[in-house]
């Protein structure tokens, strides 16, 4: 029989007009395999585009009809009104909450953080939720830089998500992650202004409000510093553990032993560290330079007595794959090696803890 994996690899090959295919720009809606029919729903920005995806219906269909074991295929075509957005009330006051929150479907919270800005924790977090994803586990992935949202951009679809009754929000997902970010229920170039109170209530309803499924990790992509976020994160929530993203240079390990810090003030392990932007190695003449210096976090680590989990590169690559949309992490390139060799050492040690 036809395995859904099977299927959604088939429709990975089917491209849009505007680039990227169907599934990594999360398009297909309610798949279904039942009694030899694939079922699902195709789903357009609005009405424009709903015309113009004919041909990659049929070019779907045809596709699918060369699996074995399907014998029929069914595809609708739906597009939102982009005058009519989720009827949903972001940022109000935080709900009462219990010590310890738990997510429905989400075995593990992992969050990422960081002492300041401009470290690349956004980067991170999104190769990593790629590459654990790559290796078999159900990854969801919360932006939770309220301020300064990029993680819809990052993963390649800057949509709203569809919300069937004003209250339940459906996670996009792109490149094999279920994912949210506040910067998808937003117009273009909107800043959030809000209060502290404001933001916690963001963060709990992008939690709690989210079906995000069965899930063996949710990755959370911090705001920088030590602040709202961070205290009703740790504190309402059953966080797993936190990985501090940090570069070699002293000012930047300045902020990131505040972030430390504040993790064990908020009683949170802080399972690894990882020091970005660590090399830089010339494309051209393939000479190796330290721009932002190196080995500051592993001797950080080493003193802190907390493992250093990687040492990733300074490379274009990284940053223009994710402006394009398309995580360096979802390719085989040297640096997305090196995010496979985080996520699997992450992943045997979750499951080995589990297993004890």
């Amino acid at each position: 029989m036809t395995e859904l994996t099977a299927i959604r690899a088939c429709l990975t090959t089917i491209n849009l007009p505007e680039g990227g295919n169907l599934i990594s720009h999360d398009r297909v809606r309610a798949l279904a395999f039942d009694g030899g029919t694939v079922s699902f729903v195709l789903e357009a920005q609005n009405k424009e585009e709903a015309g113009m995806l004919s041909s990659t219906k049929v070019a779907a269909e045809k596709a699918l009809l060369q699996l074995d074991g399907v014998r029929q295929v069914q595809v609708v075509i739906t597009a939102h009104e982009a005058k009519d957005p989720p009827n949903l009330t972001i940022g109000r006051h935080p709900e009462g909450a219990p010590k310890q929150r738990q997510i429905p479907g989400v075995k593990r919270i992992l969050a990422i953080g960081s002492g300041k800005g401009g470290v690349g924790k956004s980067t991170v977090s999104a190769n990593l939720a790629v590459a654990m994803a790559r290796q078999g586990w159900k990854v969801g992935l919360l932006d939770a830089d309220i301020y300064g949202p990029s993680q819809g951009h990052m993963m390649g679809v800057t949509r709203q998500p569809a919300s069937p009754d004003g209250k339940i929000i459906l996670p996009l997902e792109a490149h094999g992650v279920r994912f949210m970010s506040i910067g998808n229920m937003l117009p273009d170039g909107q800043a959030v202004i809000w209060r502290g109170p404001m933001l916690m209530g963001a963060l709990q309803q992008l939690l709690m409000q989210v079906r995000w499924g069965e899930l063996d990790v949710l990755i959370v992509d911090m705001p920088p510093g030590t602040g709202d976020v961070q205290l009703t994160l740790c504190t309402h929530f059953d966080v797993t553990g936190a990985i501090v993203v940090s570069t070699p240079q002293d000012v930047a390990l300045l902020d990131a032993r505040k972030a430390l810090h504040a993790f064990g003030e908020l009683k949170t392990e802080v399972i690894g560290m990882i020091e970005n932007m660590s090399t830089y190695i010339c494309p051209n003449c393939g000479h190796e330079d330290h721009i932002f210096g190196h080995g500051g976090v592993k001797s950080e680590s080493i003193k802190l007595g907390i493992p250093l989990l990687a040492e990733l590169p300074l490379s274009l690559d990284v940053r223009i794959s994710g402006d394009s949309g398309a995580p360096i992490a979802a390719g085989d390139s040297p640096t997305a090696e090196a995010y496979a060799r985080l996520a699997a050492r992450l992943i045997s040690a979750a499951e080995n803890s589990q297993s004890t």
